[in-house]
């Protein structure tokens, strides 16, 4: 299971992430994540954590 705070998302895997091959789109923002025989290998959740939780690091930048 993977939380990618900058993406929002949760990734979680059944079987190896290697093997996908396919991706399919459920319409409520939910990936199914399939391996070549079409058996599913994991999901995606996408916009997994409420807006007030995303904390994207500062970038700092120096113009020269």
């Amino acid at each position: 299971m993977i939380i990618d705070r900058a993406a929002n998302t949760l990734h979680v895997w059944f079987d190896d992430p290697a093997s996908e091959y396919i991706s399919e789109e459920t319409g409520e923002e939910i990936i199914l994540v399939k391996n070549e025989a079409g058996k599913v290998i994991g999901f995606e959740k996408i916009n997994y954590l409420p807006a007030s939780e995303i904390k994207i690091p500062a970038i700092e930048a120096e113009i020269v």
